[in-house]
């Protein structure tokens, strides 16, 4: 079997790969929705779904830092990367173990596209399309939903000292574009550091949004947004549904719906 990864690396398998080794939150949660989680040796940290996972598994680092010993241990026949969570590095250290699979994703239908490419790799294709119909399913219902709804501008925060918010080319701002919030850094790129007392100055903005990671906002930040924007509201937002991409968004667009009504006294 023969699979180009998300940024083009060829990837070349004599049987299913059958030991893998996950260095994304994200991606592991997909892997045990494929109902691989026998197949699953190593993960990260940060890999909190399901919970019981890091209990049963090797824990080999963060998606920043890793153990590469730890993973040369466990003699995996695959490790899974992204292209925003882990590092060049450490994408090239690991290939010097085994075949590494890079994702790269900016929207839903890299997503999509990055589901499938698992269900190939590891010959589980029939449920990658029952989760791709799903999302697919769910998708539509909420385009239809949220295509009466006011357009809201925002500005969507990740980390504090310094402040960061989420700007163009980034899978969170292509949420919000469907969520019809207009991201007031929509003119940036990535993940731009932001002077917040120059917040005062965007008249329009209606709605800051604090999300629940990396940087684990809380009422107080709330608040204190409250105290130095012109009349905009702030609120807590669950960052996972955000910015965690594959079998996740299967119950991302229920939550939009929630976190539309929560929004509607914002609204004009």
């Amino acid at each position: 079997m023969k699979i180009k990864d998300q940024i083009g690396n060829l990837l070349e398998f004599d049987s299913t790969p059958i030991r893998i080794v996950s260095l994304v939150p994200s991606q592991t949660e997909l892997l045990y929705d494929l109902g691989l989680e026998d197949a699953i040796v190593g993960l990260t940290k940060f890999c909190v779904h399901p919970i019981h996972l890091k209990k049963k598994k090797q824990v080999v680092g963060g998606t920043k830092q890793i153990n590469i010993e730890k993973i040369k241990a466990l003699q995996p026949d695959i490790i899974l990367c992204n292209k925003e969570e882990n590092t060049e590095a450490i994408v090239i250290a690991c290939q010097t173990i085994c075949s590494v699979h890079v994702s790269d994703i900016m929207t839903i239908e890299e997503s999509i596209d990055l589901i499938m490419q698992y269900g190939q790799i590891f010959n589980v294709t029939n449920k990658a399309q029952d989760l791709k119909d799903e999302i697919n399913s769910n998708l539509k219902d909420f385009r239809q939903y949220i295509k009466d709804q006011p357009v809201l501008k925002v500005a969507y925060f990740i980390w504090k000292d310094p402040w960061m918010v989420a700007a163009n080319g980034t899978f969170i701002n292509h949420l919000l574009e469907l969520n019809k919030l207009e991201n007031i850094y929509a003119n940036q790129y990535r993940y731009p550091e932001v002077d917040i007392t120059k917040i005062q100055q965007e008249d329009n903005l209606e709605v800051v949004l604090l999300s629940s990671e990396p940087f684990p906002f809380k009422i107080e930040h709330t608040l204190m947004f409250g105290e130095i924007t012109n009349q905009a509201k702030a609120i807590l937002v669950d960052g996972e549904y955000f910015s965690w991409y594959g079998s996740r968004l299967i119950n991302a667009f229920s939550y939009f719906k929630d976190l539309r009504e929560r929004l509607r006294t914002f609204s004009s």
